[in-house]
């Protein structure tokens, strides 16, 4: 169950790119008003603090010494007013920055997940789910730390710097360059061990992908993995993964500490120079109290915006890593896509043709080898033959699912390539042997799409293939709550309310995949039952293994290989003898033409 290796990802790039910024800036620029108020508030924010160490002077060098009670008062009045507007200031700031981040992530979540609906099924046959959903999950969310202390704290902290490195200069250039000696250490620190920070954070991305991907795959699985008693294969293989994603976090966690640690370390060396340095100067008489005392405190001030920019450092490499996955995803096209010059016809009729087509997935063998075939308006056809024959890659051509390799097929005339894939999916019903419940309630499972729906269309829908029995038994009829992926219905329920999701809509064209596989007898008769009503003027392809299902169409085909080999009547391939006559004794174990029982038709047909 282990991923295969080429989802790993590896994606590399620069540690600041500035092609992957400006593609951001769409998300960004709406909320220019709210991060010229952050920058606002931030300067507020930062004038408060560069003003209370100098306060700590003035305290100091003056009213103390002078022993002016009124001053002393005065200065701490001043001091406590600062402390407010800078706690004032923060919050706004913060709650400015956060909402924000929450608003890009918000639209570029949607903006993600609005492409992803739009791709085709070519691309998650390559891709894990797992792995797609952490890009619209974690990685979206490691920008959210972009802008709450990201971007604007950047500037808060380069500007504080700069006016600490000022204001020290001011004060006494001397002691200045005494507390920036050891800084020249800092910037080759951290030229050292950025490259190691951003490889870590790139490590710890893709095991959570790694991650998230075993998860949804044991979880979809859990039935066969507790069958299977696979339970403590799966337990070892997720340790595996779990561990090295813990070790990836570990040895980020290891270059993080250290070089705040580095940094505290500079600081505190810095601090006690200063303390040697001044009180020597002050025992000179060439440097007040209160001036070593501000120096003391402007300090400590500077080496925490040198730490906070390293943090930034990191949140930076998280979001560029991420930022590089992000546009890989958006930057994937669509194969299937509608012609910018659309057909619309005003109604379908649902006669189909296929011309010729050839079909292989990827770059593997073909799987349909010069398909010709035309289904009449109205008409009922069958399409038996043995897995892998391409049967189910029929319908999915049909609907556009994948485009041909070579060959055309035709709704009513027209490739279905120049029709819109909105009109062309509706024009199709489709009722899958993997039916597929959805998170609701019932009447939305059946409207799937088309939230509009009438709900007597929902109803008479229900009705039609005798859901609606066993629907008014529960607790709120339509309303009742749907679990995940129909968890709380039998097989045969959520059967019976794919057929309504598929007839709710009135297609002209009806496909049944394998549809009465999975149900029990009892709601394969209810189901054949309403099938005469149902198929009554509208075109239908049925796949089927069961050969009782499909003995009353009015065509049957047989394919073999990627290639039609057989067509007629239930009747008239008995006395073929061929392939179909070979499955038919293999199910039955019968001889005689046109025995078995009698569906999707009159009574007369298995005479």
């Amino acid at each position: 169950m282990s991923q295969p290796a080429q989802h790993d990802e590896e994606v590399l790039g620069k540690a600041y790119d500035a092609r992957l910024v400006r593609r951001m800036l769409g998300d960004i620029a709406p909320e220019s008003r709210l991060i010229v108020l952050s920058v606002g508030l931030m300067f507020v924010v930062m004038g408060a603090q560069l003003l209370q160490p100098f306060l700590f002077k003035l305290l100091i060098d003056d009213p103390i010494l002078r022993g002016d009670r009124r001053g002393v008062t005065l200065l701490a009045l001043s001091y406590v007013a600062t402390l407010v507007v800078e706690l004032a200031a923060r919050f706004g700031q913060l709650y400015s920055m956060e909402l924000t981040g929450q608003n890009v992530i918000l639209r570029l979540r949607h903006r993600v997940f609005r492409h992803l609906v739009s791709l085709d099924s070519s691309f998650f046959d390559r891709y894990a789910v797992g792995r797609l959903m952490t890009r619209v999950t974690t990685d979206i969310e490691s920008l959210a730390d972009l802008f709450t202390s990201g971007v604007v704290s950047l500037l808060g902290d380069s500007v504080k710097l700069l006016a600490i490195v000022g204001i020290l200069l001011w004060l006494d250039w001397r002691l200045a360059c005494v507390a920036f000696a050891l800084t020249p250490v800092l910037f080759l620190l951290s030229a050292v061990l950025r490259g190691r920070i951003r490889q870590a954070y790139r490590d710890v991305r893709r095991r959570i992908a790694r991650i998230n991907a075993y998860l949804q795959e044991s979880i979809s699985g859990m039935l066969l993995v507790q069958l299977f008693r696979r339970e403590k294969v799966s337990t070892k293989e997720f340790d595996v993964i779990n561990s090295d994603h813990r070790d990836a976090e570990l040895s980020s966690v290891v270059y993080e500490s250290g070089f705040s640690a580095i940094i505290e370390l500079v600081g505190n060396v810095a601090i006690a120079l200063m303390l040697w340095y001044g009180g020597g100067q002050i025992l000179k008489s060439a440097l007040t109290l209160g001036t070593l005392v501000a120096f003391l405190e402007y300090t400590s001030r500077f080496f925490g915006p040198i730490r906070d920019l390293s943090g930034f450092y990191a949140v930076l490499q998280a979001a560029m890593a991420s930022l590089e996955r992000i546009f890989a995803l958006l930057d994937e096209r669509p194969a299937i896509t509608s012609p910018t010059t659309a057909s619309r016809p005003a109604r379908s009729y649902g006669r189909i043709e296929f011309d010729g087509v050839r079909f292989a997935y990827g770059s593997g063998d073909e799987v349909l080898h010069g398909i010709s075939l035309r289904v009449e308006s109205g008409e009922r056809v069958a399409i038996v033959g043995a897995t892998g024959s391409g049967k189910t890659t029929l319908i999915k051509l049909l609907v556009r699912l994948y485009d041909v390799s070579a060959g055309a097929i035709r709704i009513d005339g027209t490739d279905i390539r120049m029709l819109p894939l909105s009109y062309l999916r509706r024009q199709v019903g489709v009722v899958l042997q993997d039916h597929f419940l959805f998170t609701g309630s019932i009447a939305s499972n059946i409207a799937f799409g088309a939230p509009t729906l009438p709900r007597e269309r929902i109803e008479d829908a229900a009705r039609a293939v005798h859901a609606s029995d066993f629907i008014r038994r529960l607790p709120g009829d339509f309303s009742a709550a749907v679990r995940e992926r129909g968890g709380n219905f039998s097989v045969g329920q959520k059967q019976l309310l794919s057929f309504a999701r598929a007839l709710a809509y009135d297609p002209a064209i009806l496909v049944l995949d394998e549809a009465t596989s999975s149900v029990d007898t009892e709601t394969e008769l209810l189901i054949q039952g309403a099938l005469g009503r149902l198929l009554a003027g509208r075109t239908s392809l049925v796949i089927a293994h069961r050969l009782s299902t499909i003995v009353g169409a009015d065509r049957i085909l047989v394919m073999h290989h990627g290639r039609i080999v057989e067509a007629g009547t239930h009747r008239a391939l008995l006395q073929e003898r061929g392939i179909y006559h070979r499955l038919y004794q293999l199910q039955f174990g019968l001889e005689a033409p046109g025995s078995g029982p009698a569906t999707l038709a009159s009574p007369e047909v298995a005479s």
